[in-house]
Formats: C-alpha cells, sequence, structure tokens
C-alpha cells in the first residue's frame, strides 16, 4: 500500500490526488519495469475493498488502465458494484473464514490492495504474513489511515528497505508471530 509520510492512504472524501511525486532523491534506485514485472508475477490474486476497488474503476476509466492485469481480483463489499472484468468477483461475510477456506487453498501469493480498514481488518485478525508500505514524500494532514483501528499492537520484523530516485521509500516487514 501507498501512504503519505503521516499514515493516510487517501483523503477523507477518497481523493488519492497526492499520489505522484516530482521529488527526487540523488543516492535512490531507479525502479525499471523489469523489477516490477517480476513483482507483479509473484502475486496469485488481489482482494480490495470497494472505495479501493471504486478508485480502481477511476483510474481505469481516466485512461490509466487497470492494475491487476488477468489475476483474479476479489473485492470485499455489501453494496451491488459494477463488474468490469471477468476476473473479479465480490465477497461478504466473515473474512477469516473466506481467507482460510477459500483464498489460502488456491493461492499461494494473496496481496491485500487496500484500502484502510481491509488492512486493519488483515492485521487484527491475523491474517497477514507481511506489511509492505510505499512512503510517498507528502504530508496531507488528514485523511483516511492505513492502518484501521488497531486494537492491540502488532509486532513487525523490518525485512527491507528501498528508497528511489522519486523520493518514494518502500519498507517490508514480516508480522511476528509473537503478537
Amino acid at each position: 500500500m501507498a501512504a503519505s509520510l503521516d499514515g493516510f492512504v487517501a483523503r477523507k472524501d477518497g481523493r488519492v490526488d497526492w499520489m505522484e511525486t516530482s521529488d527526487v532523491f540523488e543516492g535512490g534506485r531507479t525502479l525499471d519495469a523489469a523489477s516490477v514485472e517480476t513483482f507483479l508475477k509473484a502475486i496469485d490474486c488481489y482482494v480490495m475493498g470497494s472505495r479501493t476497488y471504486e478508485t480502481a474503476l477511476g483510474f481505469d476509466a481516466k485512461g490509466f488502465g487497470w492494475s491487476y492485469g488477468d489475476k483474479p481480483v476479489f473485492v470485499l463489499t455489501t453494496r451491488t458494484l459494477p463488474k468490469i472484468r471477468d476476473t473479479v468477483q465480490f465477497h461478504s461475510g466473515d473474512l477469516t473464514e473466506f481467507v482460510d477456506n477459500v483464498l489460502r487453498p488456491a493461492f499461494h501469493s494473496i496481496w491485500f490492495v487496500g484500502g484502510g480498514a481491509v488492512c486493519g481488518e488483515c492485521l487484527r485478525r491475523g491474517l497477514a504474513d507481511e506489511v509492505r508500505y510505499s512512503i510517498l514524500p507528502i504530508l496531507i494532514g488528514d485523511g483516511i489511515p492505513f492502518f484501521c483501528k488497531l486494537e492491540a499492537d502488532v509486532t513487525l520484523h523490518l525485512a527491507d528497505v528501498n528508497a528511489y530516485r522519486n523520493g518514494v521509500v518502500d519498507l517490508c516487514y514480516a508480522v511476528r508471530a509473537d503478537r
């Protein structure tokens, strides 16, 4: 997930207009297409909340394309939403049961792309193995937090960190079992 330095994934109204960065960090790595492609190939399916899905639909409608390729996309929602691709499926119901009984038997690498409520719920229920956090060089002051309503500490182990030329810092944390 990408977030502002102050921990927001979107503005209160859901806009993500701040996600483009013009920053330049001379000592940063350049993100090349081959690295991105290798990373995306490792993902077996995507899971997202309804607002993240609506944001993805908006990007697609504006000509930015569908970011999830032909991989299965599961949208967690109780609302009726447009299904624009055969690879999209909607789910409502118990998240733990869905992950343990439907997703994990069928997919090895399950990528929860958002939003904040979905990420928080996965962490609360112990469903996440790792947290990947891309911090953008901007403070937006208020918005939808990355980790919504965690009721207990979630201990992490820093597994990897990368700084890029555009000022974005990627953090990869393993979720520790001792929580």
